[in-house]
């Protein structure tokens, strides 16, 4: 069976709430057909992510973390910071840890694809969500 690809607009939605829409879409829990064990979800395109949403007072306070690998090298931004930097990597971490954290999880992120603003090559057909 072929993959339908979703669009969805960023655009003044709140993360979260978008975050679990595009995690169902790639799972393929939105199908019939649901199996947990086959990776059979769809492909996802979101457009506007650097106008995605936050509640509260989470683009000063919500911090990533990552680490460099060397001793004391661990790396901390906040949201305004990685909205400034590259406003793509908010989404795709929130919709990261919604996926399961396995084989399947990283082939159902691979047909994840975002872009900062409406702008992007159609080269198959979209559905939109």
């Amino acid at each position: 069976m072929k993959r339908q690809t979703h669009l969805f607009d960023a655009q003044n939605k709140v993360l979260g709430r978008l975050a679990t829409e595009i995690a169902t879409v790639l799972s393929g829990k939105d199908r019939v057909d649901y199996t947990p064990h086959i990776d059979d979800g769809g492909t996802v395109v979101v457009i506007n992510a650097a106008r995605v949403h936050l509640t509260g007072t989470k683009e000063l306070d919500k911090k990533y973390h990552r680490y460099t690998g060397y001793s004391g090298g661990i790396r901390t931004i906040t949201v305004k910071e990685q909205r400034e930097k590259d406003a793509r990597e908010i989404i795709r971490v929130a919709v990261k840890g919604m996926l399961p954290k396995n084989k399947l999880g990283r082939a159902m992120q691979k047909r994840l694809f975002i872009y900062n603003d409406a702008a992007y090559t159609e080269h198959i057909d979209v559905t939109h969500a």
